[in-house]
């Protein structure tokens, strides 16, 4: 079986415009939390989310782009540019049909959606639909429209499983290149989830963390005082590529896809199994894929939300993973900074745990002051500030509603 390496990241995030950006705010223990600013959001019970800052997608995409692509798409075009040309590879001097883009949304054009629907309702009801209406609406678009500025003619699609979208896209790349389908393949995420129809959906389910008061300490996992998720976008970007290729042409390479595994909670439509059984699996499926165990892992980027149930659902799965190996695995949950992306959340968090692969680093968990006491003894969750600490193994956890597990475990090569 062929082996599958990271040779490009691209990162676009309420953190960061770019990769580096990105990693040097999640050192710092940045939060990019912040009241909304991209709508009134008065009405709303949550009125704060994780936007991207500084951002001019005009010096980014040109006016064709801009204006054939929703909000989701315009991210993935700018985080896959970055990834590419990181990666340094030349498509010229490629057969096109053996590189391919597998990309994820969890929700795909849902700005599109609100705008052309509240046009028609608030209108005449006449019905005027923008002719891009559709094109810009479905999820499958991001991958199309990277596929089309670049010419690549290799195995393309989206993805959709809520939360766990992107690493569902990561290991369907993986297991492509393994069986040898193609040497390339551009991968990862995107969202575009703060609207008012988004963010009034998940107010209306009591999701979200409602400390609008104090908007940077909102995301605050395993905090016994914890309310909610805070909302997030952006994109995040990998260039997955067969080892030898990679080699063979002198690419810097950041870590191995060492293995991945999906299952499902059959449980319940939003929340996840009570014992974590279905995340217990995946992990456990995850490391076999890889042909590792579980005393070889290093650090766990965990989905941790900062929501009451879910939290304590994959603690209860970590816990029966590592076992006796609890105390020595190092866990962190990064959206206490970046918000909760959705279907982008696994890519950018994929590439969280390949910097602390290649910084010696952990990222810290940041808000939480007082842990649940549901937690088991010795846990060792980061707070406040990263640990330095080798790291040869990461595993990458997200879950999805409708009871989606995705796990993706990175290696140092």
């Amino acid at each position: 079986m062929k082996r599958v390496v990271i040779t490009g990241l691209g990162a676009l995030t309420p953190l960061g415009n770019n990769v580096q950006a990105f990693i040097n705010n999640l050192w710092k223990g940045t939060s990019g939390a912040a009241p909304i600013t991209r709508f009134n959001a008065e009405r709303f019970r949550t009125k704060f989310a994780c936007e991207l800052k500084d951002y001019d997608v005009k010096t980014l995409l040109d006016k064709k782009e801009i204006k054939n692509s929703d909000l989701f798409t315009q991210y993935a075009l700018v985080a896959a540019d970055e990834a590419i040309k990181d990666s340094g590879l030349d498509f010229s001097s490629m057969d096109p049909f053996d590189i391919g883009v597998i990309w994820g949304s969890g929700q795909g054009g849902m700005q599109t959606f609100e705008e052309q629907v509240s046009e028609y309702i608030e209108g005449d009801r006449n019905p005027r639909f923008s002719p891009f209406f559709v094109p810009k609406l479905i999820a499958n678009m991001a991958s199309g429209m990277i596929s089309i500025k670049y010419r690549l003619m290799g195995i393309n699609y989206t993805t959709v499983s809520a939360c766990a979208t992107s690493n569902t896209a990561i290991m369907d790349a993986l297991n492509y290149i393994r069986m040898g389908k193609a040497k390339v393949f551009i991968t990862g995420g995107s969202e575009a989830p703060i609207t008012e129809a988004s963010i009034g959906g998940f107010c209306a389910m009591k999701a979200m963390s409602v400390r609008n008061d104090d908007p940077a300490t909102g995301s605050r996992p395993f905090d016994v005082n914890r309310d909610g998720f805070v909302m997030g976008e952006g994109a995040g970007a990998l260039v997955l590529e067969e080892y030898e290729h990679a080699r063979q042409r002198g690419a810097k390479i950041y870590a191995e896809v060492a293995g991945a595994a999906m299952t499902a909670d059959a449980w319940h439509m939003t929340a996840t199994h009570p014992e974590g059984l279905g995340a217990f699996h995946g992990m456990r499926l995850a490391l076999q894929d890889a042909g590792l165990t579980s005393d070889q892992v290093d650090y766990v980027n965990m989905h941790a939300t900062s929501t009451p149930v879910g939290d304590i659902s994959e603690i209860n799965a970590i816990t029966k993973m590592f076992g006796n190996d609890l105390g020595r695995v190092h866990l962190s949950a990064t959206k206490s900074m970046t918000g909760h992306l959705l279907g982008a959340a696994g890519a950018i968090e994929a590439i969280a745990s390949i910097a602390s692969i290649n910084e010696g680093l952990i990222p810290p968990t940041i808000n939480t002051r007082d842990l649940d006491p549901e937690l088991p003894a010795g846990i060792q969750i980061v707070l406040k500030e990263p640990l330095k600490k080798e790291v040869n193994v990461a595993m990458s956890n997200t879950f999805g509603f409708g009871g989606h597990n995705g796990i993706v475990v990175f290696k140092k090569i």
